[in-house]
């Protein structure tokens, strides 16, 4: 299955649906083989308040698994503050989202959306500062809007991971500003030309692995449900492109997700 893998080193992966549908009826089999074979830690990303339930229920079955508490912006109809509060203290809940800005549903005079929107994201930004906990960020086609959200409230947030990367230039800039890089399946596409050529331009120290399961799979496995195991893929590339050994990126990274996540835990 794997190509010279080294499980020397375990990945931890930022990024993982595993409350998703998509593994009902292997989750537990999944979960074992990929904790037995190359997987250090899994966060779970709040996305639907609806799923909030199951993703704490998953974290507190294996030891290894967190989650976060937020809302996706296709899904800020269900967006309630109060909501997100009665799981935040929760031990096993690490940071605030999966939140933030997605346009590319919407028609350029959809602002009222657009508003919507930001109102969300931003009221989950205060949620973050407010219990000190890092912030999980999507952002598609809203890069301009994103980042100048972002860069108003950097100083105050414990940090955070633009999740799935979409190598955008501007958005780099935020590695000053303390947000992690979250990179995962699409580096493999044969179509990655921009974050491949974006790749090298981030800090390494701001590197992170996510395999976004159960979405964007990496080749040679696309169009299978992701597993997080198969992020050793994504370590492999990132490992082809930077000149270093999988072993070497598989300890940087790590090295970047316990900084932004668990320390303190």
């Amino acid at each position: 299955m794997f190509l010279d893998c080294d499980f020397s080193e375990k990945i931890i992966d930022t990024h993982c649906h595993l409350d998703s549908q998509a593994y009902f009826g292997y989750l537990d089999e999944m979960l074992t083989h990929a904790f037995e074979n190359g997987v250090d830690k899994i966060i779970i990303p709040g996305a639907d308040i609806k799923d909030l339930p199951r993703a704490r229920e998953i974290a507190h079955t294996y030891d290894n698994v967190y989650f976060s508490c937020g809302v996706h912006p296709y899904d800020i109809d269900d967006f309630d503050l109060e909501v997100l509060k009665e799981f935040i203290d929760d031990k096993k809940c690490i940071a605030v989202g999966e939140c933030g800005l997605d346009y590319y549903r919407l028609n350029t005079n959809d602002d009222t959306i657009k508003t919507r929107q930001k109102e969300v994201f931003i009221a989950q930004i205060q949620l973050a500062i407010e219990y000190k906990k890092p912030l999980i960020v999507h952002v598609r086609e809203a890069n301009e809007d994103s980042f100048n959200i972002l860069k108003t409230y950097s100083k105050e947030l414990q940090g955070g991971v633009l999740h799935c990367f979409n190598a955008s230039e501007l958005l780099l800039q935020l590695a000053d500003e303390g947000f992690y890089f979250g990179i995962g399946g699409v580096l493999t596409f044969k179509n990655a030309k921009k974050i491949v050529e974006i790749l090298p331009k981030i800090p390494k120290d701001k590197l992170v692995l996510e395999t976004d399961g159960p979405y964007l799979t990496p080749e040679p496995h696309r169009g299978k449900v992701n597993d997080p195991i198969l992020t050793h893929f994504v370590a492999q590339k990132i490992s082809d492109l930077l000149k270093l050994s999988k072993v070497e990126v598989v300890k940087l990274t790590n090295l970047n997700a316990n900084r932004l996540f668990f320390q303190g835990l």
